[in-house]
């Protein structure tokens, strides 16, 4: 009797205690990759309107602190000169405050090799710091560049340099089913003394979730100059800016 008493003692005690595998891990890696029909960038292509593959790794820290990188192919018709590569970088503190959640950072875009092909063999590299605000489905981000922006410069474009060049960033992303969201976004991007290149672009489409799998389909599309935004090959020449729909299955683990 009495070690029956003990053992239902101890497990009233147990049970009592916090149940620490249910709490928030203090540091979290995840991984990410996708496979899409055009990789859009603010609504350009950066693919010559062709597939892409992209993955990333991403950390998290309890405070709110993160980093991360992620790799997708991009053109040699747009990046000249390199390995066909992008690499970014990117950093940041993430916080609540009362409903929303804040988050600043800063990216860097890194294409291994690729320069213009000009004397100067100006880099497309580019960093930017962001700021974006979050309410349930609705997000807010604001981007400056600190550098030129991808390149654009005297050298390249005949004009005076782009730092502090913008892009203002709404997206929503709207459950409208068990395993459906609604994908919805609009931008801006300034291209500081560069009037011609800014454009505005929107994007709207929908994410199904099959066993962890998401399946997307959008359609793209900006207002941005053909006289500017296109790439050429040896036998043609690609409008990038134009609409599109874009379709990709991506899986995080």
């Amino acid at each position: 009797m009495r070690l029956s008493i003990i053992a239902v003692s101890l497990l009233s005690a147990l049970s009592a205690l916090p149940a620490f595998a249910d709490e928030t891990p203090v540091n979290t890696f995840t991984g990410n990759i996708t496979i899409a029909s055009d990789y859009r960038f603010r609504g350009i292509s950066q693919t010559f309107k062709l597939p892409a593959i992209q993955g990333g790794l991403d950390y998290s820290h309890i405070s709110g602190l993160y980093a991360g990188t992620w790799m997708s192919n991009v053109s040699s018709n747009s990046y000249a000169n390199g390995n066909s590569m992008e690499w970014d970088g990117y950093g940041g503190y993430k916080f609540p405050v009362g409903p929303v959640t804040l988050d600043f950072g800063g990216l860097y875009y890194y294409y291994p090799g690729a320069h213009f092909s000009v004397p100067a063999h100006t880099k497309y590299d580019n960093f930017e710091l962001y700021g974006a605000a979050s309410w349930k489905w609705l997000t807010f981000k604001y981007s400056y560049a600190l550098t030129d922006f991808f390149g654009t410069n005297g050298d390249t474009y005949g004009g005076d340099d782009s730092k502090g060049s913008v892009y203002y960033d709404l997206s929503a992303n709207v459950p409208v089913a068990e395993k459906v969201t609604l994908n919805a976004h609009v931008g801006h991007q300034t291209v500081a003394n560069y009037g011609d290149l800014s454009y505005t672009d929107w994007k709207l489409g929908a994410t199904y979730d099959l066993n962890g799998w998401g399946l997307s389909a959008a359609y793209i599309g900006t207002n941005a100059k053909k006289d500017w935004y296109y790439a050429c090959n040896d036998e043609k020449c690609k409008k990038t800016g134009e609409g599109t729909v874009v379709v990709s299955v991506s899986k995080t683990f």
